[in-house]
């Protein structure tokens, strides 16, 4: 454990007039704010943020994001709050220590709504200040260190499944490709041991055949480049476990197939001496086609710059080479604190406005329907490769790996992305989904009238593009649905001839749950609500029951929490204020001899007594109810009976069908095609019947309608 005086000798190596008196304060207070607390290792619940702390240091981390890594756990595991921080420590320490809290709820949560919703907290203290991700992601460092002293296996799994899914792609998105790699690898031991000991066991095995292959290449490229009048330094960089073992699984291929195991890092002056070096080196091996990648003329998104190429080297080896500056060096190694280890600027804003990414994030938080939606996309965004493509201005836009010209043009703009109807690859006109590549120079052709298409949604990539694309057809579909919902509503009060009038709406509106007009037609567009129960609630053909109770009815069916006694569900047999649901498999009707499971948390589910669900509860008899239908308070409800038939496929066929339905009085809520051939269809039909007799009466007619092959009552 590191002691208190190696962390201010730590900090003061590198930031000299640091406030040494309010890390020691953080020390003191962290250590008697943790007091007796134990980790699952055993060791003092304090040496966690010590040597969280000592990581920050290693990052070279100003004094205030020190601070907040030894203070970090105590709002969350001790007594302290964060007004008691603010007083101690500053409003700037409060705030760091705030955001790092919200995202640590993240693991306390197994809802994912919560967790989604805590993700997008802790992303918007992330935007304000990229402090509080780089202090998390130290935290979850040791943590990921000390995993194997938690005694349960799938608490381990569900925290190593976690690490690789956000934490990781975080870490690598700002540049820590050191942290990014070792959480990965911590995480790929736990959730994949069998194939991390197999990459190991050849890795070992390599390093005992080739041992001296290594420094016979640092030798022959030091030489070359020294013959060219370049000082430089060489270093050799061996692949960790699981970057090999993803590399072999995306490819497809052997680990013998891999080439850059081990990467050479050559590091020089200047950026001149960097092209001139790839010069050398290219002039002195043959070069591999197809493996040049500049990522100093074009940066990666991370700020990431350097040369990379693949030569036959010096061994007649293929080998990997980076090349880059002392400067490029420092950003590769550090990311994003390099803007702390290595420039004399405060402006931490700074920092935070550099990552694109984090305004697309936030950008998904604007147009997502909701925190799961937010979270897939997030992940849809951080996962991916990146490809570099060119505006026909020259700007730069980095996407991920497989994006189209609608991600494309999503990135410029979600305007651009609205009005998009084509584009342009080249100057060549391609279709929407053709996936880009490096250095491809795209121009959109817009329209001036908005109108995304929901076919996009099946080939984009970005979570930026997917959730405009969904936000835009919710809205429109709102639209056409409040439109429609009007129009029904006219109607209904037409056929009741009574003049249309808002305000009768209006009385119901609380009782369905609804909040304004605008609600309620969407909800009757959408077909929730249909026009026979509208008429039914404003115009009750009992005379006896209000509007009130009619629309409390409605509620208790659409809502599923019918008691038993209720108006809703007339059956015999139950316990007064059981909840009770009509199974979807068999959907009884009355008439059916039927039968209650008991289900725990959600009451009594209703089958016919033939449902072949029921034999899952075989070995249960004493959750099984004896039902039956109260016969007397069924009149006038409407139930949905399904039937199965085989049409000729001829001219005129679905009316006959649904004429003889009307004729029998029965009203189809929805109708499927579920096969079609040359010669017949067959269709699947659901029908607001009054009980078993009705819809026997309607497949009675209908097998009376000549191009009616077969038919018979459907089950689910």
């Amino acid at each position: 454990m590191i002691r208190q005086y190696e962390l201010v000798e730590r900090v003061k190596a590198y930031e000299p007039g640091f406030d040494e008196k309010l890390l020691n304060r953080a020390y003191v207070f962290s250590m008697k704010a943790h007091g007796a607390q134990k980790r699952a290792s055993g060791d003092p619940f304090f040496s966690h943020p010590l040597e969280v702390a000592g990581i920050l240091t290693g990052l070279k981390l100003d004094s205030a994001s020190i601070v907040t890594g030894l203070l970090h756990d105590t709002v969350e595991d001790t007594l302290a709050t964060l007004d008691e921080i603010e007083d101690r420590f500053g409003s700037e320490v409060a705030t760091l220590v705030d955001g790092v809290t919200k995202l640590s709820r993240i693991e306390l949560q197994s809802d994912q709504a919560r967790q989604a919703e805590n993700f997008r907290k802790f992303l918007i203290a992330m935007s304000e200040d990229i402090r509080v991700l780089l202090v998390k992601l130290a935290d979850r460092l040791h943590n990921m260190r000390t995993l194997q002293y938690i005694s349960k296996e799938v608490t381990r799994r569900r925290i190593a499944m976690e690490t690789m899914d956000i934490y990781a792609p975080l870490a690598g998105r700002i540049g820590l490709h050191g942290i990014k790699d070792e959480l990965e690898d911590l995480a790929f031991s736990e959730l994949n041991p069998s194939a991390r000991a197999s990459v190991l066991k050849r890795l070992n095995f390599l390093r005992e055949e080739g041992g001296g292959q290594v420094p016979k290449v640092l030798e022959g490229l030091r030489g070359t480049l020294k013959d060219a009048g370049l000082s430089c330094e060489i270093t050799g960089r061996e692949k960790r476990p699981y970057s090999i073992w993803l590399k072999m699984q995306r490819k497809n291929i052997a680990f013998e197939q891999i080439s850059d195991i081990v990467a050479f890092r050559v590091v020089l002056k200047d950026t001149n001496e960097c092209y001139q070096a790839l010069g050398t080196v290219h002039g002195a091996y043959p070069m591999v086609p197809g493996r040049f990648k500049d990522y100093v003329s074009t940066p990666k998104p991370n700020g990431y710059r350097s040369l990379h190429t693949a030569v036959i080297g010096p061994e007649r080896q293929r080998i990997e080479i980076q090349i880059r500056t002392q400067e490029m060096h420092a950003e590769a190694e550090y990311g994003v604190a390099a803007h702390w280890a290595f420039k004399d600027v405060k402006d931490t804003s700074d920092a935070t406005k550099k990552y694109r990414w984090i305004r697309e994030l936030l950008d998904i938080l604007d147009k997502a329907a909701g925190p799961e939606e937010f979270l897939e996309n997030t992940k849809l965004e951080m996962f991916q490769d990146q490809v570099f493509c060119f505006s026909p201005k020259g700007d730069l836009v980095d996407l991920p790996g497989g994006a189209t010209p609608v991600d494309f043009a999503y990135a410029v703009h979600s305007e651009v992305g609205d009005s998009c109807v084509g584009a342009k690859i080249n100057g060549q006109m391609v279709p929407l989904r053709t996936q880009l590549q490096n250095g491809d120079q795209v121009e959109i052709i817009r329209s001036r009238v908005p109108a995304p298409s929901p076919t996009w949604e099946g080939f984009v990539v970005t979570g930026k593009a997917r959730a405009s694309i969904r936000r835009f057809v919710r809205f429109k579909e709102r639209e056409e649905f409040i439109s429609l919902g009007r129009a029904i509503a006219e109607k209904t009060f037409r056929e009741n001839s009574i003049n249309f009038d808002v305000e009768r709406i209006e009385v119901i509106l609380p009782l369905l749950q609804l909040s304004s007009v605008e609600d309620f037609y969407a909800k009757l567009g959408s077909g929730e609500l249909t026009g026979r129960k509208l008429n039914d609630i404003l115009f009750p053909s009992r005379g006896l029951e209000s509007i009130t109770t009619r629309a409390l009815s409605f509620v208790r069916k659409r809502s599923g929490d019918v008691k038993a006694g209720d108006q809703g569900i007339p059956i015999r047999g139950l316990t007064p204020g059981m909840a009770v649901h009509i199974a979807d498999c068999c959907s009884p009707l009355p008439g059916d001899r039927i039968v209650g499971i008991v289900t725990t948390g959600r009451g009594v589910m209703v089958h016919t007594i033939d449902c072949g669900t029921l034999a899952d509860f075989g070995d249960t008899p004493e959750r099984w109810l004896d039902l039956s239908w109260d016969q007397d308070g069924t009149v006038g409800e409407a139930y949905v009976g399904r039937i199965d038939m085989v049409v000729v496929n001829e001219t005129g066929s679905l009316s006959e069908v649904t004429a003889a339905i009307a004729r029998s009085k029965g009203n189809i809520s929805n109708l499927k095609i579920t096969s079609r051939k040359q010669d017949f269809f067959e269709l699947q039909v659901d029908v607001e019947v009054a009980d078993l007799h009705h819809l026997s009466e309607i497949i009675a007619n209908l097998r009376a309608v000549p191009c009616v092959s077969r038919v018979k009552r459907g089950r689910n």
